[in-house]
C-alpha cells in the first residue's frame, strides 16, 4: 500500500503539460517547421482517433450529444482506434488547449459545434488561435454559399451585394483558419455537392465539422474515400465484434472471461462482459481484426459461457428476473 501510495505521489509530482503555450511561436518552432509538421500529419497512417464536443448547450443539458456516439461507430466501421471523447464549453481557452492536445496525440482528430453565425459560435477563431493562422475568406465556399444557401423566409430583402448585418453572420461561416502556404486541397474539403459547409482541416489532422447531426454524418460519410487510403487496413474491413448471450451471472464467467483474456490479447482481442440490469441474460464479447481467429474460439466460447452467439443484443430475451453483477 505505501509503495503504491508512493507512486501516486511521484505521479502528481510530476510537471503538467502545458498545451497553452504549444503553438509554433511559443514552442520555439520555427514556421516552416510547423508546417511541414502539420503536411506530414495530413498524410500519415491513421491508427488512433479524438472527438471534441463543442457546445455550452451540450453541457447544459439543451442538446443530446449523439454526434460522438455516430463518430464512435464510424471510426469501429474503419478500423480506427478511437481513443478519446471529450465534450467542452464555447470557451476559447478550453478549445485552444483541448486542440493543441489532441493534434499532438492523436492521428484523426474531429471537432464538433460552434460554427454558426452568431456571436457564441467561437470554433474557428479559437482553432485560428490555437494555431497561429489568420481568419481567410474562403472563396470557393463563399461562391457555393451564394449558390447552394436558400435564403430565410425573413429575409426577404436579403442581398449579397449590400453590406448588412445578416450577410456579415453569414460570412462568418466560412472564415476560416488558413494557411496560404499549404495546398488549399489540404485544408478545405468539400464532401458533397449540394453542400457549401467544407470540412476545415486544420494543423494537418484537426477536422472542424458542424454540430448538425445530419450534416455532420453527411460530411464524414462523404470524407471516407479521403481516410480507407491512410487505414492500417487499407480495404476498410474495419474491426468486428462477435456477441455471445449468456444465461450466466458476471460473477460465474468471470475467471473464464480473465483465462481468455489472458490468451486472446495478443492477437488484439479484447474481451468484454455486459451485465443487461433486469433481462435473463447477460452479454459476452469478442472485438479485433482477426476475424478467423475470431471465429476459431466460438464452440469454446460457447461451452464456457453456457451461451450461444447472436447477432443482435437482446434477441433472445425471455422473462427473468435481477442477477449477479
Amino acid at each position: 500500500m505505501f509503495s503504491r501510495l508512493n507512486q501516486i505521489a511521484r505521479h502528481l509530482s510530476r510537471p503538467v503539460p502545458n498545451y497553452l503555450h504549444n503553438s509554433a511561436a511559443s514552442s520555439g518552432l520555427s514556421v516552416t517547421t510547423s508546417r511541414a509538421m502539420a503536411q506530414e500529419r495530413s498524410k500519415r497512417m491513421i491508427n488512433t482517433a479524438a472527438c471534441l464536443i463543442i457546445g455550452d448547450e451540450v453541457l447544459g443539458g439543451k442538446t443530446v450529444d449523439t454526434n460522438s456516439a455516430w463518430f464512435a461507430k464510424y471510426c469501429f466501421s474503419l478500423g480506427i482506434n478511437l481513443k478519446r471523447i471529450e465534450v467542452i464549453a464555447d470557451d476559447e481557452g478550453e478549445i485552444i488547449e483541448a486542440t493543441r492536445r489532441m493534434s499532438s496525440n492523436y492521428d484523426f482528430v474531429i471537432t464538433s459545434g460552434g460554427i454558426g453565425p452568431t456571436h457564441d459560435d467561437i470554433t474557428y477563431q479559437s482553432i485560428a488561435r490555437a494555431f497561429d493562422l489568420p481568419l481567410v475568406l474562403h472563396e470557393g465556399a463563399l461562391e457555393k454559399m451564394k449558390k447552394l444557401s436558400k435564403p430565410h423566409p425573413g429575409q426577404v430583402n436579403f442581398s449579397w451585394d449590400e453590406d448588412t448585418p445578416a450577410r456579415r453572420a453569414k460570412l462568418r461561416m466560412i472564415e476560416l483558419p488558413y494557411d496560404k502556404d499549404l495546398p488549399d486541397e489540404d485544408q478545405v474539403v468539400f464532401t458533397a455537392d449540394d453542400l457549401w459547409v467544407p470540412i476545415n482541416v486544420v494543423n494537418g489532422n484537426i477536422h472542424i465539422l458542424p454540430g448538425i447531426p445530419r450534416l455532420f454524418e453527411k460530411m464524414l460519410t462523404g470524407l471516407k474515400p479521403r481516410l480507407v487510403p491512410r487505414l492500417t487496413d487499407p480495404e476498410g474491413k474495419g474491426v468486428c465484434r462477435i456477441l455471445f448471450s449468456t444465461p450466466m451471472p458476471e460473477s460465474e464467467v468471470a475467471g473464464y472471461l480473465t483465462e481468455l483474456s489472458g490468451k486472446v490479447e495478443s492477437k488484439g482481442v479484447k474481451v468484454g462482459s455486459y451485465p443487461r440490469w433486469g433481462k435473463s441474460r447477460n452479454t459476452v464479447t469478442l472485438v479485433g481484426k482477426d476475424k478467423d481467429f475470431m471465429e476459431s474460439l466460438v464452440p469454446e466460447v460457447e461451452t464456457a459461457v453456457k451461451g450461444r452467439r447472436i447477432q443482435v443484443e437482446g434477441e433472445d430475451d425471455d422473462a427473468g428476473s435481477d442477477k449477479d453483477t
